[in-house]
């Protein structure tokens, strides 16, 4: 049942199970079957006005607000849901400022959509180990908040993709200009963090792609990646890829032009120097000369079709299509069972690769 006054709306199913002298008892639940009812006394004598008032304070929601809350979102596992609240004034024309929150008459009103994420990795049948690791967590800066994914898809060990897990984020956020110029920040983030890895923490082999998602306040999102592990976005059901897969066969321009070169064996992928299967990665010392750090970096707004985001390493891209994976998770609406999902349509096409999946949705 849809209660509707003074434009808030209560999803709840109401039961009168019986009547006293006094009292009228309500079972109140949000299933079919009623099984996590809670319930509510209400006197006789209270007015339907009354009524409302008492489930809406159930709800968490005072009468005279202008305010109203959706659906709790199922979480599941690994994942986690925006629990604020989403704030809309009727009746306005809107614009948004830098930071992507509404402005109304000259008073700035943030207006956000509930989002969820959920992660899963398998290790692959390369006999050399989980490589990959993720990033999928919330945290606030700057009175902003963020959402921070990213897949890191090691070679030659993992120590590589350990440290971008580790500090890749800290390093892009303290940049003192990443709120105004984030494409800027984001490239000197990118190139400082190589020279750390190059320094102090691998040798001459070892090196990690890394696709990097930040979602400022659920209405921005900057995208960087380096390597070919991948960022999806869909809307309206159709998916759109917003990065940028480094192959050595699309950027042999750039390596012959740093002095190496790009071969193919049969039966194998193209590689930079006949070693590595992209032209960009962290690490990677030996072939430091010829590759680069350098990421490509999109920014994309979160507008009401923008349905979920895809972050995956190559071990789901060998196998699926943009557009099969979307059509995979489309159905689902939790970010946690999207991500298995995806994951084990991956496996069942028989991907050998480790296998690592962000999923972020929005409602």
């Amino acid at each position: 049942m849809v209660v509707d006054l003074r434009g808030f709306r209560i999803r709840t199913t109401l039961q009168f199970l019986m009547e006293g002298s006094n009292f009228v008892t309500v079972k109140r639940g949000r299933s079919v079957s009623n099984s996590d009812a809670e319930i509510i006394k209400i006197k006789r004598s209270e007015t339907p006005d009354d009524v409302l008032s008492a489930l809406l304070k159930e709800e968490g929601i005072n009468k005279d607000d202008d305010t109203k809350n959706d659906d709790d979102l199922q979480k599941g596992e690994g994942s986690e849901t925006n629990e604020d609240d989403v704030r809309k004034r009727k009746g306005h024309d809107h614009t948004r400022d830098e930071d992507g929150r509404r402005i109304e008459h000259g008073k700035t009103k943030q207006v956000r959509r509930h989002v969820s994420h959920g992660y899963h990795l398998v290790e692959g049948r390369m006999r050399h180990g989980m490589e990959d690791c993720l990033v999928a967590k919330r945290k606030e800066k700057d009175g902003r908040e963020l959402g921070l994914y990213a897949i890191f898809d090691g070679h030659s060990g993992r120590v590589v993709a350990e440290y971008l897990h580790d500090h890749l984020f800290d390093n892009i956020l303290n940049e003192p200009d990443f709120w105004s110029d984030p494409e800027s920040a984001v490239k000197r983030a990118y190139e400082a963090t190589d020279n750390e890895i190059l320094e102090n923490v691998v040798g001459s082999r070892g090196g990690s792609t890394a696709v990097t998602a930040i979602l400022i306040n659920t209405e921005k999102l900057v995208v960087a990646n380096v390597g070919d592990s991948r960022a999806v976005i869909c809307k309206n059901g159709t998916a759109k890829q917003i990065t940028v897969d480094h192959d050595p066969l699309k950027e042999r321009e750039l390596v012959e032009s740093k002095g190496g070169f790009v071969s193919k064996k049969p039966g194998n992928v193209p590689r930079v120097d006949g070693q590595l299967a992209m032209t960009r990665a962290f690490g990677d010392e030996r072939l430091k000369d010829h590759i680069t750090a350098e990421p490509d970096i999109v920014i994309e707004n979160i507008e009401d079709d923008t349905e979920f985001i895809i972050l995956a390493s190559d071990g789901l891209w060998k196998v699926m299509s943009n557009q099969e994976a979307v059509d995979c998770i489309q159905e689902l609406s939790d970010g946690q069972e999207a991500a298995e999902e995806l994951i084990k349509e991956a496996v069942l096409r028989e991907s050998k690769d480790d296998i690592s999946c962000v999923v972020v949705m929005f409602y």
